[in-house]
């Protein structure tokens, strides 16, 4: 028979939901079950920590028009090594120029993480047709040849760095041209350290692929790193407070649906294909956000 409290509940229920308690700089919300303290389910610990900093619920950021954001890889001509599926992340320079020539014309606004999370998190006002570019894995051509078309048109972007590729030239970005797109007013991210899937992280994972690359790219832009990239696009949610925990406050996948228990880490992109026409490029940001 299961036991019971002196309100006559059943043990194996929650008894009462105790408060929100001041923890050092952070909210904990507890749940007395029995005489032990348990935790509670994902979505409401991350309403309660971001209530206290002013986040809304995750059910409000989730009916927000989502904002097209555009994954790219390497930027170069296909060589005839070159399998079909590594053409899906290998954008021709004319491609991306011819991309970014439309984006402009039609309007497009670039914007950043920051104004991201500002009007998701409180309903800040976004340039009329935002978009947002982001790059990943640390190539040079995103240096030599994207930054340079990027600028002929006023736009920025977002570079997520992994470290292990840093001052890999000539394939791969030296420190001193990350550090150069991060005063251009560019945002760099964590890409972790070698592209380690997440979802099989365990042991000193954490410290490898996360702490010591984000330390590193601190010291790169002398300021903090807060936004994230998950390595092809694959999380769990058991990842998404150990981020929380190293202050990142945002979180890029790829294609799949939010997590409606934590929507600012399991942001959306979409990787644009290599040999797309442009009216594809123009339909795929029109269907893929909502």
């Amino acid at each position: 028979m299961a036991g019971r409290d002196d309100g006559g509940r059943s043990g194996n229920q929650c008894v009462a939901v105790a408060a929100f308690g001041r923890v050092g700089m952070g909210n904990l919300l507890i749940i007395y079950m029995k005489k032990q303290f348990v935790p509670f389910c994902l979505g409401i610990l991350f309403f309660g920590a971001a209530s206290a900093q002013g986040v809304p619920p995750p059910s409000v950021i989730m009916g927000k028009k989502e904002v097209p954001i555009l994954c790219y890889h390497q930027i170069r001509d296909w060589k005839a090594t070159d399998s079909k599926v590594s053409k899906d992340y290998i954008m021709p320079p004319a491609d991306l120029k011819a991309e970014l020539k439309m984006l402009h014309d039609s309007g497009y606004h670039t914007i950043l993480p920051d104004e991201l999370y500002a009007y998701l998190t409180k309903g800040a006002k976004l340039p009329s047709k935002p978009i947002m570019l982001t790059f990943d894995d640390t190539d040079e051509d995103q240096y030599t040849v994207a930054w340079p078309e990027m600028k002929k048109y006023g736009f920025k972007g977002v570079f997520f760095i992994m470290t292990v590729s840093l001052n890999r030239l000539p394939h791969y970005m030296s420190k001193e041209q990350v550090k150069e797109l991060y005063t251009a007013g560019n945002v760099i991210g964590s890409h972790t350290w070698d592209h380690h899937n997440v979802k099989k992280y365990q042991g000193k994972d954490w410290e490898i692929q996360i702490d010591k690359p984000t330390k590193q790219l601190e010291a790169i832009t002398g300021s903090p790193i807060r936004y994230f990239a998950f390595p092809f696009g694959l999380w769990n949610r058991q990842a998404l407070p150990e981020l929380r925990k190293r202050n990142f406050i945002m979180a890029f996948q790829l294609a799949d649906k939010m997590d409606p228990t934590d929507p600012l880490m399991t942001v959306r992109r979409i990787i644009v294909g290599g040999g797309w026409s442009l009216k594809t490029f123009s339909t795929a940001i029109n269907r893929d956000f909502h």
